[in-house]
C-alpha cells in the first residue's frame, strides 16, 4: 500500500528541492501518494494575505506525514514565520536535528554523531511579544520599574518566555523514547538555569525528574554558553542534546557548521499524531530556478521520513547512496567542491539523478 505524504513545495528553491526529494525517493521503490500543498510567501494573494492556508494544516492532521521544503521568513518584518505557525498550529512539539559526519564532506571535524532534540512550541519562540510603545508594553516596563529594574518608560519592546512543567517533560520523554530506539547512550540537557531559575530552572528540574525514570540511559546537564564551548573541542563526548526553543535552534546552526553547513542538516517535527520533515536551511530565493543549490539536507530528510513510516531498509539503502555519492565528490553541487567555482560541479536535479543511480546499481549498506 502506498504512504500517503503531504508534499509542501515551499518558495525559494524549495521547488526544485522537493521535486528532487521526491524522484530520489519514489526510486528507493517505496509507493508515495503525493498530496501536493502550497505556503508560504508565493501563495499569500490567493489566500488573502495568508502564508499558511487552513487546508494545508488539515491535509497534514489528515496524513499524519508531510514532506517540506524550505519556506521564506521576512527578516523584522511581515508575516510571522510559517514553520514557527506550522509547528504551533499542528502542536509537533519535538524537533529533531541530526548532525552527522560524512567522508568527502569539508569540515574542522571529521566524526560528528549528535542529535539536537529542540522543544518546539514555548520558549521565547511561543510568540509572546508587546511591540515598544504598546500599552502592554508600557504597563509591562512600568511593573519591571516597580520591582527594581531599570527600563525606562515608552523604551523596550518585550518578548516573554514561557517553559512549562508539561511541555518539558514531554520533550524529554520523547528524546528518552528517541534515544532508547535508535541505539543511543547518552541524553544531555542544555539550559541556563543558573541565571534563569524559574524558567531554565524548571526545566533542568523536570529533566532529571524524567531521567531519573529512565536510568537505562546515561543523563547529564550543560549550562548553554558552555556547551558551545564543549561542542568545539570535544564533540564525541556527547550524543543527544535535548534543548529549549531558542537554544535549540542556535545549537542545531552550530552543529550543523561542525558537518559541512546547514546544506547537510535535515530536520524533522513531531506531535502525537503528526509529523513534518524539512531541511534546517532556509529557502534561498536568490537562486531560485538556477538548478544550483545542495539538496542534500532535504534528501536526508526524506531518508528520516523513510525511517518515520516504517521502511527502514530503503532509509538506510537511500542513506548509502547518498554517502557514495558525496565520498565520490563528482556529482555534488558547488559548494561541496574544493572550490566553490569549480566548473566540473553539477546541479540540483542531476545530484539526484547521481543518488537515483546508486540506488538502482546497489551500495554496500
Amino acid at each position: 500500500m502506498a504512504h500517503r505524504v503531504v508534499l509542501i513545495p515551499g518558495d525559494g528553491t524549495g521547488p526544485e528541492l522537493t521535486e528532487a526529494t521526491r524522484r530520489v525517493l519514489e526510486a528507493t521503490g517505496v509507493a508515495f501518494e503525493w498530496d501536493v500543498r502550497e505556503a508560504g510567501a508565493d501563495v499569500m494573494d490567493q489566500y488573502g494575505g495568508n502564508p499558511l492556508p487552513a487546508e494545508v494544516l488539515d491535509a497534514v492532521r489528515e496524513a499524519g506525514v508531510a514532506l517540506k521544503g524550505p519556506i521564506t521568513t521576512p527578516v523584522g518584518v511581515g508575516f510571522r514565520s510559517v514553520n514557527v505557525a506550522l509547528r504551533n498550529q499542528l502542536d509537533m512539539y519535538a524537533q529533531v536535528r541530526p548532525c552527522k559526519s560524512y567522508p568527502g564532506v569539508r569540515s574542522r571535524f571529521d566524526d560528528v554523531d549528535l542529535i539536537i532534540v529542540r522543544e518546539n512550541t514555548e520558549d521565547l519562540y511561543a510568540g509572546i511579544e508587546y511591540e515598544q510603545g504598546s500599552p502592554d508594553a508600557v504597563e509591562l516596563i512600568a511593573w519591571i520599574e516597580s520591582k527594581g529594574g531599570h527600563l525606562r518608560h515608552n523604551d523596550a519592546g518585550i518578548s516573554i518566555k514561557p517553559i512549562s512543567i508539561t511541555g518539558t517533560r514531554r520533550i524529554f520523554e520523547f528524546a528518552f523514547d528517541y534515544a532508547r530506539k535508535n541505539g543511543r547512550r547518552k541524553i544531555t540537557a542544555v539550559h541556563k538555569a543558573n541565571i534563569m531559575k524559574f524558567s531554565d530552572g524548571l526545566w533542568l528540574r523536570v529533566a532529571r525528574e524524567v531521567a531519573a525514570e529512565n536510568d537505562d540511559i546515561e543523563f547529564d546537564d550543560r549550562i548553554v554558553d558552555n556547551m558551545c564551548m564543549q561542542l568545539v573541542q570535544r564533540p564525541e563526548e556527547y550524543d543527544v542534546l535535548v534543548l529549549p526553543n531558542l537554544y535549540g535552534d542556535v545549537l542545531s546552526d552550530l552543529c550543523a557548521g561542525m558537518i559541512g553547513g546547514l546544506g547537510m542538516a535535515p530536520g524533522a517535527n513531531y506531535g502525537e499524531s503528526v509529523a513534518v520533515f524539512e531541511p534546517t536551511h532556509g529557502s534561498a530565493p536568490k537562486y531560485k530556478g538556477q538548478n544550483k543549490v545542495n539538496p542534500m539536507a532535504e534528501l536526508l530528510s526524506g531518508m528520516l521520513m523513510l525511517g518515520h513510516l516504517g521502511e527502514h531498509d530503503a532509509a538506510a539503502r537511500l542513506e548509502a547512496a547518498i554517502a557514495a555519492v558525496i565520498a565520490e565528490g563528482a556529482s555534488v553541487t558547488y559548494d561541496m567542491k574544493p572550490t566553490r567555482d569549480d566548473p566540473t560541479a553539477v546541479g540540483t536535479s542531476e545530484v539526484a539523478d547521481a543518488i537515483i543511480e546508486k540506488l538502482e546499481t546497489g551500495v554496500p549498506v
